[in-house]
């Protein structure tokens, strides 16, 4: 069954698989047609969605292309059909497939239950709210009309969650309610329809004084903010609070006063006793020795003191051995004196690995000891100690340190929500709970830079030592990836070997065989603090960490960690997400993923290099990812080679909108389709290794002086093993190309004059018409100008025979670059016309600038310099389309010559 899901991102999953939706636009024609309910949506509709007033002049021709996609990934499944109506289209599928429904449908079924029997309500408006993921239409770009209705949808969820904290009470779970409507109101402290089902909550769990607390502080901020009073729901709310038993004292006599009358201390406490004249606590973690830098961070946490009334929580993350408890120590000394009721620390030990994370209920009691309450006086029911604590917090100004937490269950009892209070976490995980739920700030702290990490070095060593070997101190830092703990630990070392140079060190750190294990010191180790991160993971994502650390280039997208899995994309994005909150992988803005080294060198110990047949699927999504770009590279040109017969497709198949899309993806995979080659032919995949390596080609054809002949040596050794004359000839066809324009023409001579001849042998006329223009381009080279014709001649025929427009053109313009170079400007001429007039005018507008210069060219040299510069021109522009920019400044500087006034 095929299932729609918009409370979140926009997905679809076909009996519990991910459906690969395409790129955001693809993903937003197809939310409009869900949120349409069967109903038809127009073209421009679609358009406004995508673009708002801007829409492109191909924006029709776009939204088909995107409807054809969708119907190819939808209509198979026999669950949903896209009908083309009029001027729009219907998506047809069964109601009960879309989340949104179903989630209106369930909120409906509550509100005719609420009316006589709140307690029925409870579970439908419950299983209603779980469909939701995250925001609405997550992941969609956000124009006017996207926004609007995600706007919409997320009202309707606000509107459950109120209804669904009014049952709760209603129902006698009056502390599900606070804590469901808790959140909430945090995000929308003004929405007056979120605060009073909480007001009635609070007053339900016989808390009085915090709803009266919430009341003000809210009647404030509408009065503040909007220059209003509260409305009757508020306002009826408040009248049940004061009217309840017990009402506190002091609290102001109607919904217009605005006022408090604070109790001292002694009055905020009515239960257990206190020590008599207890001191504020001072549990203040041990002040780190040599702490250096961090003033951008330490200006964060200073902030934390800048809005005491909102009882803020920072949330201080980040990697293992960073330096966040140091950091979170060294401002805590610092700032204690802000705090004139007290500091609290816990180091709850979420991360320690040797023993369990500390329990918040014995945390919560130390707490209540160090605040005066008498140990035999600690009310043993939890909820009863976390009520006590904030009770006693309620009129107070202090500091909680809550250092190295696993999670934030563990955090929340011990938050003391009072107005003066702030509280400072620190963790490895990013605790999104904790931010979503609770309004933390999270703070990131990143590993120290170049600077940073010599001043630590420095505080151990000293200066002078460090100021002596300025590069060696820098490759240090970067071989210790910046974490203060490893470059304390490789401090240590070199401190008790006074004698031995930084540079030697560094030498036997670049041995990753060798760096974990000398980033130790006593019983402290960089590899057993990893080790503890790790063990906190879920199966899947360690199975998936420890794969990453075998992976062949430097980072990584989505569709090749699931390739690499052998996952399915939703499964895998999930496991990367679990990897990125725990600070054990980097997502970078572009989407792509990365380990730093330290990391990757101890993931690489939890499992061994994985099986040749296991990079198998990885391959296949790298070389349908070539082959597809290769074609988005040269619109219209024919494919170099084809896929092998057991390929194994990737479930998100690659889609480059255009060629500039196309060439970014070869930029950025460069590095690992050169690693996939060799990997490939290592393997003894050697059927994908010459494959791979020839479609590098678009990027070889723009970069001819790198280093090509690395990984078209292996590829060509890998069509020898195969005794493949197809795929030798491509190989030494490019590769021969590749030398000529390097001027290793000796080297070139012994792969062009074997390619052709292996192309005839392997039936491939346009492959030997391609390799014999090189091969005459290298006679050109080589001062053998008649040889050269004659190749370029052949080279001509065959391409016309072999029936490709774009091979044709591009062995036209060598003839006829031949022509004008041998002093026939006006055979050039022609034939540069001719080979215009091959394809269409919205291909290869590469190709097209190379003949349109030519025809320039040609026309200077027959006198007609006002034509020549209107070509050049011409080709520049075309150039540029086709992000040949360097091509696009030659043409252009020649136009500008052929302009100037008496030029003939």
């Amino acid at each position: 069954m095929l299932d729609f899901r918009l409370l979140g991102p926009v997905e679809a999953h076909c009996d519990g698989t991910g459906v690969d939706l395409g790129p955001p636009k693809r993903r937003t024609v197809l939310a409009m047609l869900l949120l349409a309910d069967g109903a038809l949506v127009t073209t421009d509709r679609l358009s406004e969605a995508l673009w708002h007033e801007q829409p492109p002049t191909h924006a029709r021709t776009a939204v088909q292309g995107h409807i054809s996609q969708l119907r190819r990934r939808l209509h198979p499944t026999g669950c949903a059909a896209i009908v083309t109506a009029g001027d729009g289209y219907l998506l047809r599928t069964s109601t009960d497939r879309v989340d949104a429904r179903r989630f209106r449908t369930g909120v409906q079924e509550a509100r005719r239950h609420h009316r006589g029997a709140p307690a029925s309500a409870v579970p439908v408006l419950r299983d209603a709210l779980r469909l939701w993921r995250g925001p609405a239409l997550a992941g969609l770009r956000p124009t006017p009309l996207i926004a609007s209705l995600a706007a919409e949808l997320e009202e309707s969820r606000l509107i459950a969650v109120e209804e669904l904290g009014q049952a709760l009470t209603a129902a006698g779970l009056a502390e599900e309610a606070v804590g469901l409507l808790r959140g909430p109101v945090c995000r929308h402290p003004l929405r007056e329809s979120l605060v009073a089902p909480l007001l009635d909550a609070l007053l339900a769990t016989d808390r009085q004084a915090a709803a009266i607390a919430l009341y003000h502080d809210t009647a404030r901020r509408l009065a503040d903010e909007l220059g209003v009073d509260p409305g009757p729901a508020m306002t009826g709310a408040y009248a049940r609070i004061l009217a309840a038993p017990g009402a506190p004292a002091g609290t102001g006599t109607g919904p217009g006063e605005h006022t408090e009358t604070p109790a001292g201390p002694a009055e905020a406490v009515d239960g257990p006793a206190r020590s008599v004249d207890a001191p504020p606590p001072l549990l203040l973690p041990r002040s780190p020795a040599g702490f250096t830098g961090r003033p951008r961070e330490l200006a964060a946490l200073d902030a934390v003191l800048a809005a005491p009334a909102d009882a803020p929580v920072c949330l201080v993350t980040g990697p293992a051995g960073v330096g966040k408890s140091a950091l979170v120590a060294h401002w805590a000394q610092r700032a204690a004196h802000a705090f004139p009721d007290g500091v609290l620390f816990a180091r709850l030990g979420g991360f320690a690995g040797t023993v369990p994370a500390a329990d918040p209920v014995f945390v919560l009691r130390d707490f209540l000891v160090a605040l005066g309450i008498r140990p035999d006086d600690v009310p043993r029911n939890p909820v009863a100690a976390e009520s006590l604590y904030r009770t006693l917090l309620r009129h107070r100004r202090a500091l909680v340190v809550l250092d190295d937490a696993l999670n934030h269950d563990q955090v929340r009892p011990l938050l003391p929500g009072a107005a003066g209070c702030a509280t400072v976490v620190t963790s490895r995980d990013r605790l999104e709970g904790l931010i979503a739920g609770d309004c933390a700030r999270p703070l990131l702290i990143d590993r120290l830079g170049p600077e940073e990490g010599a001043a630590l070095l420095a505080g151990v060593l000293g200066t002078h030592r460090v100021a002596a070997e300025p590069d060696a101190v820098a490759h240090l830092v970067r071989l210790c990836d910046g974490l203060p703990l490893a470059l304390r630990l490789t401090a240590a070392r070199l401190a008790l070997r006074p004698e031995r140079p930084l540079r030697r060190a560094a030498e036997e750190l670049h041995d990753e065989q060798q760096r974990l294990a000398l980033l130790a010191a006593g019983d402290l180790d960089l590899a057993s603090v990893l080790r503890a991160g790790v063990a906190q993971l879920p199966a899947a994502a360690a199975e998936l960490l420890g794969l990453l650390a075998h992976h062949l280039g430097p980072d990584i997208d989505l569709g090749a960690a699931a390739a690499l899995a052998a996952a399915a994309p939703g499964e895998t994005r999930a496991a990367l997400e679990r990897l990125v909150a725990a600070n054990l992988l980097e997502e970078r803005a572009d989407g792509r993923y990365a380990l730093h080294d330290l990391v990757r060198l101890y993931a690489r110990t939890l499992r061994p290099a994985p099986d040749p047949r296991r990079i198998l699927p990885l391959l296949d999504h790298y070389l349908c990812g070539a082959l597809a770009a290769s074609a988005a590279a040269v619109a219209g040109s024919q494919p170099c080679c084809a896929l092998p017969a057991d390929v194994h497709r990737p479930a998100a198949e690659p889609d480059f909108a255009d060629r500039a899309a196309a060439m970014a993806w070869y930029a950025t995979e460069r590095s690992t389709l050169v690693a996939a080659v060799g990997a490939a032919a290592d393997a003894h995949h050697h059927d994908r290794a010459w494959r791979l390596a020839v479609l590098l080609w678009p990027l070889v054809v723009q970069q001819p002086e790198a280093q090509w002949d690395g990984p078209l040596g292996r590829a060509l050794d890998s069509a020898a093993e195969l005794g493949d004359a197809d795929a030798e000839s491509r190989v030494r066809t490019l590769l021969g190309w590749v030398l000529t324009e390097q001027g290793r023409h000796e080297e070139a001579v012994r792969h062009l004059e074997s390619a052709p001849d292996l192309a005839r042998r392997a039936g491939d006329t346009e492959g030997e018409a391609i390799a014999t223009a090189n091969l005459a381009q290298l006679h050109d080279r080589l001062g053998h100008p008649a040889r050269a014709g004659r190749g370029y001649e052949r080279a001509q025929l065959l391409a016309r025979d072999a029936g490709s427009p774009q091979t044709h053109m591009l062995t036209t313009y060598h003839l006829a670059r031949h022509h004008l170079n041998d002093g026939r400007p006006a055979e050039a001429l022609a034939l540069a016309r001719h080979g215009l007039d091959l394809a269409p005018a919205e291909q290869v507008p590469a190709r097209r600038a190379m003949l349109t210069d030519l025809c320039g060219q040609a026309l200077l040299r027959l006198g007609r310099p006002g034509e020549a510069a209107e070509h050049f021109s011409c080709a520049a522009r075309l150039a540029e389309q086709d992000g040949f920019t360097a091509d696009a400044a030659e043409y252009r500087a020649r136009a500008a010559e052929t302009g100037r006034p008496g030029r003939a």
